[in-house]
This record gives C-alpha cells, sequence and structure tokens, in this order.
C-alpha cells in the first residue's frame, strides 16, 4: 500500500514537471515570436536606411521633424542633411527677404529649417531689419489730397516713392522727392514689455509723427503702418548673406 503511494506521488512529480517545461518552452517560444514580429515592424531595420530615407522624401517637413523622435535610428534618418537641404530650397521659394541666421553653415539643415520657420513668423522687427530693406513708400486714403498727389503711386504716374533706414538712427529717401523735402528726420524702435517677457507694444516711430505698427506677410515680407501712410519691405531674397538679426529674436 505504501509502495503504491510512494509510486503514485512520483508519477505526479514526473507530470508536473513535463508541464512546467512545456509551459517555459510555449513563454520561450511566444518571447522569440515577439522579437522576431518587433524586429520585422521597425521599417528602419526591416528596409535599410536608404530606402526609409526615400519613403521620407515623400513626406511633408512636419512629419519628418515628428519621425526624429521615434527612436534613434528612426532619428538618424530623419535629420539628414540630404533629406531636408531640399526642404530648406521649397520653403524658401518666393519668399520676399531670407533670414541671416540661415547662413550659419555650422548647424544641421533641420535646425535651420527650424529657424527659419520660426523667424518667418517673429513680428518684432529689429534695427538690422530695417536697415537691410529698401522700403517702398505710400499714402494711404486718410491723407490729405495734397499729400497723395505728390505720390506717383496714386496718380498711375511712376513706381512707390522709396525710403531708407540707417544704422545710425537717421532715415532717408531718393534725391528729388517731392514729398521729403530734404528735413532732418530719425527713426525709433519701440518695444515695451510686461510679465513673462511678453510684449505689450511694439511699434516704429519716425520724428513725431504717429507711431507704425508692424506686421509681417506670409512672404515674410514686412509692413509698417498707420492711418496716414504705409511702409513695404521690398523683396531682396537673393541678397548676398541674407538679412535681418544673426541670431534669435522671438
Amino acid at each position: 500500500m505504501a509502495e503504491r503511494k510512494r509510486k503514485r506521488a512520483a508519477e505526479e512529480w514526473e507530470r508536473r514537471k513535463r508541464g512546467r517545461r512545456r509551459r517555459m518552452r510555449r513563454r520561450e517560444g511566444e518571447g522569440l515570436g515577439k522579437r522576431q514580429v518587433g524586429w520585422a515592424g521597425d521599417p528602419v531595420e526591416a528596409l535599410g536606411e536608404e530606402v526609409m530615407g526615400r519613403v521620407m522624401e515623400l513626406l511633408d517637413a512636419r512629419s519628418v521633424a515628428r519621425c526624429t523622435a521615434v527612436s534613434r535610428a528612426w532619428r538618424g534618418v530623419a535629420a539628414d542633411d540630404r533629406l531636408w537641404a531640399p526642404k530648406c530650397a521649397e520653403l524658401m521659394a518666393g519668399k520676399a527677404h531670407i533670414p541671416r541666421l540661415t547662413s550659419i553653415r555650422t548647424g544641421s539643415k533641420l535646425s535651420t529649417y527650424s529657424m527659419a520657420i520660426m523667424d518667418g513668423k517673429r513680428s518684432r522687427i529689429t534695427k538690422e531689419d530695417l536697415c537691410d530693406h529698401a522700403w517702398e513708400y505710400r499714402f494711404t486714403i486718410a491723407a490729405p489730397e495734397y499729400w497723395r498727389n505728390l505720390d506717383p503711386s496714386w496718380k498711375h504716374t511712376g513706381p512707390p516713392m522709396r525710403r531708407y533706414f540707417h544704422p545710425d538712427g537717421y532715415h532717408s529717401a531718393d534725391p528729388h522727392d517731392a514729398v521729403w523735402g530734404g528735413h532732418e528726420c530719425a527713426y525709433t524702435v519701440i518695444t515695451s514689455f510686461v510679465g513673462d517677457g511678453q510684449i505689450r507694444d511694439h511699434y516704429v516711430r519716425i520724428n513725431r509723427w504717429p507711431p507704425l505698427k508692424v506686421s509681417r506677410k506670409d512672404d515674410w515680407s514686412w509692413e509698417l503702418s498707420n492711418h496716414l501712410y504705409r511702409y513695404n519691405s521690398i523683396p531682396d531674397a537673393d541678397k548676398k548673406g541674407c538679412t535681418g538679426p544673426l541670431f534669435p529674436v522671438w
């Protein structure tokens, strides 16, 4: 009787032992399958960096930028200068002005693209912006009729008048400008802040004339305006060395 119990206990032990081995083999197989599926599911590993780079060429810039956050392998492909160089060229095509900070050669094309986007949205004008461009000058409908009659763009007898800002704070016009009159003219860029560095007020003032509100257009050109007249920066995307501040101004 005792011998039969011992034999039955030994068989039960062997049965449980075989069961544990089967469960362990099953778990190992499932783990291997997961690793295989994971490896096959990563396009960079499955297709290679070259093929993945060609795929990313078809994506828009925002999608490619998001790819840099997936993994280190994805960032190696998505941040490649060869991928971003044509996207930078596409971004700047047709723009009125090319930011000077994009000419920094030590930066990657991805950082160049990002800084160009941020600078294109900037509405805070600097002295470099004013001085680097020539400006078209026009009167508005609210200006006195006598002034408007002196503006060739109003009478369609010639191109708009031009104005120029100089680093020493002087403001000038072309020779023989009927409106200018040769009087002394100086400008000031006014920026006031509130808490947390937020801009409360920002404008350009010329002599004692009404302040000029600063605005930015989709082609990255500038406009300075009040109820009497407005200035528009003349496109100069082909200007050597680009334009604007060298360091970011937000």
